[in-house]
């Protein structure tokens, strides 16, 4: 935030004050300045909350050096916090002395880079003043590559050109402009005045015709570039973004794209189970219309306990004691003595002092990092972490820097950022999903430690795999109560459904007031909290589970780097098969499903374009005959559609 003098006279407020308003608006809101109108209302119009409001007029408060005070209750509009302000100063006896920030940053310095500017800005909520071309995307302005799809979509249209290919590695907004700067039309090549020299309204003017070009060009200028091709060489992420005025137009063109895959039997996602999913499986295969058994490597039952006596038992006895599920939130007529039971069973297999239990895994991340990192925070993701924690980043406002996936990249980003004066999170999951690495979770406190900043680790594939009880991540290290806060998942090992957050109890209670997906939002039935502390108690009891799911892992991954498969740095139930291509990678899973396996085929968005891979996924209930027969349905479908490999 800039700084702001205050000089000790009364006065009313004038356009600088205006001006400045409306930048702080724009920075909570992530609003275009166009959109700010100040008679519009903030929700019927803007959409803008209480919350956002009071954090807001908070900021101002300080920023303009104005005594603290009780928010006015009807303040609806922009105008009337203008001139709700205005009174305050006058009350207080200050008038500010507001530096000025032009429309248009200085670095626009032609058309080219002007549009660009302005189509990030809109897509990330960034002012163009803040957006140095230089900057990396990702650690120093926290925009992922689903954002920076969506940007490169839009591009060639809005700039007149024909459709681009982007090459993969662009890290910047200056990357950018020279990819596209020998394709753009000349005219737009030719440089404008400087920003400081033009007149304020002509700036203003400038940079809006680029917003408006962006929002409300025509329909027919703003479709996708080029027809279907019978070898479409399109990802996923090129449906990220379509601009055009039907809403539903990119929907559209998908299903094209997605049909297609389906008639090639490329694209099998979401085959409904006919029965208990072990480690066999049978499945309705959608695509060629059969069922069949399946070796089931594709399941998160890591220790089989999705299908244990006890913990079935558990559910039915819930169900017929407690009712089918809840009949409200967990503030409002919610909890059950059995929530409480196994917030404090997890909280014990953590060694942590409490835990709150939310609906899901994905929830536990949205709800507690949106709840406690704030505008004037940094949190610190890791590239390849989770999309539960890339949106719990999004929504809790902070600046997101997502550092590269090795802990050398977050240290020079932590040293980048000594100096910041907010609140600093860092975030990573335990095991990664889709790679299946354990973190360094000693040098990743240490580095912590050393700036001051907080930890929270996602054990979603860490509980009940890592450590030699199944604690997760802290204990395979020795670090139990290391960290300051653990998040898990039930929907994995522990075989039920729902998420969870274990830390220090004041940490917990803050949570549970203001955590908006636990508040606002219905929690696991009763019957599935039972559920889940029997699959507890067969954990602790049956140590032998976790020691065979290692023997397994051990197995299978011997097989497959003797085969001479690429399994990069897995050490977990998860062993990734790298292939990179795309559409080779698909041709492989297809292939490896004709003979019997089922596993995952992971493209954009579970992983980068030109990162894809086969996932798969260990279990204790594994026999050594089914990992010796998977190992050997790899290789043959590797051999079928030329993947590498020995054997």
């Amino acid at each position: 935030m800039m700084n702001v003098q205050v000089i000790d006279h009364i006065a009313t407020p004038d356009a600088g004050l205006q001006a400045y308003v409306l930048d702080m608006f724009q920075t909570h809101t992530g609003y275009a300045r166009a959109d700010l109108v100040p008679d519009a209302d903030f929700e019927s119009d803007l959409g803008i909350d209480s919350v956002t409001l009071a954090t807001t007029l908070a900021e101002l408060y300080k920023a303009l050096g104005l005594s603290s005070r009780q928010n006015p209750q009807h303040t609806s509009t922009i105008a009337l916090v203008l001139a709700h302000i205005g009174q305050c100063l006058e009350q207080d006896g200050k008038t500010p002395a507001l530096p000025q920030r032009p429309c248009v940053p200085e670095h626009a310095a032609d058309a080219l880079t002007t549009a660009l500017i302005a189509a990030y800005s809109r897509h990330t909520g960034y002012q163009p003043s803040d957006l140095v071309l230089d900057a990396e995307l990702e650690s120093d302005l926290g925009i992922d590559s689903v954002t920076q799809a969506a940007v490169l979509s839009e591009l060639p249209k809005l700039l007149g050109i024909a459709a681009v290919t982007f090459p993969t590695g662009l890290t910047s907004i200056a990357q950018v402009i020279a990819h596209l700067r020998p394709l753009v039309h000349l005219e737009m090549l030719q440089p404008a005045a400087p920003a400081i020299a033009m007149p304020p309204a002509t700036e203003e003017k400038q940079y809006s015709e680029f917003i408006d070009k962006l929002g409300h060009a025509d329909a027919s200028a703003l479709s996708v570039a080029a027809e279907s091709t019978a070898d479409d060489a399109r990802t996923m992420r090129d449906f990220v973004n379509i601009p055009h005025r039907d809403l539903f137009h990119k929907a559209r063109e998908f299903n094209t794209f997605y049909q297609r895959k389906q008639q090639e039997q490329l694209y099998w996602y979401g085959m409904p189970l006919e029965s208990r999913c072990s480690n066999r499986a049978v499945i309705y295969d959608e695509v060629s219309g059969k069922r069949r058994e399946f070796l089931m490597f594709a399941s998160n039952n890591y220790l089989g306990l999705a299908n244990h006596p006890e913990v079935i038992e558990a559910i039915v006895k819930g169900v017929r004691e407690y009712g089918a599920t809840n009949t409200g939130c967990r503030l409002i007529g919610g909890t059950n003595v059995l929530h409480m039971e196994l917030e404090r069973r997890l909280a014990k297999l953590k060694g942590r002092q409490a835990c709150i239990v939310y609906p899901s895994g994905y929830s536990a991340n949205l709800g507690c990092i949106s709840a406690l990192a704030g505008q004037n925070d940094l949190i610190f993701t890791d590239a390849l972490n989770h999309m539960s924690i890339q949106d719990g980043c999004k929504l809790a406002g902070a600046a997101r820097k997502i550092y590269p996936h090795d802990l050398d990249g977050l240290e020079k980003i932590l040293q980048k950022h000594a100096g910041h004066d907010g609140g600093k999170l860092i975030v990573t999951d335990g095991v990664f999903s889709m790679h299946g690495d354990v973190v360094d979770l000693p040098r990743l406190v240490a580095l912590a430690k050393q700036h001051g900043a907080r930890v929270l680790v996602d054990d979603a594939h860490s509980t009940g795999v890592l450590g030699r009880t199944g604690s997760g991540t802290t204990e395979h290290f020795g670090m139990k109560g290391a960290v300051d806060l653990e998040v898990g998942t039930m929907s994995k090992t522990l075989a039920g459904v729902g998420g969870f957050v274990c830390g220090d109890e004041e940490v917990v209670d803050y949570l549970r007031f203001y955590s908006h997906s636990y508040v606002f939002a219905a929690t696991i039935p009763a019957a599935v909290a039972a559920g889940l502390i029997a699959a507890i108690d067969v954990m602790e009891r049956e140590p032998q589970r976790i020691s065979k799911l290692w023997r397994n892992v051990h197995h299978l991954r011997g097989h497959l780097l003797e085969a001479g498969f690429d399994l990069e740095h897995s050490a977990s139930a998860i062993i990734p098969v790298l292939v990179g291509d795309d559409r080779k990678t698909l041709e492989f899973g297809r292939a490896a499903r004709a003979r019997g396996m089922y596993c995952q085929t992971v493209v954009f968005p579970g992983v980068a374009v030109g990162d894809a891979r086969l996932r798969i996924s260990v279990s204790s209930e594994h026999t050594v005959d089914d990992l010796d027969a998977a190992a050997q349905i790899l290789v043959d479908a590797a051999k079928e559609v030329g993947v590498a490999v020995r054997g």
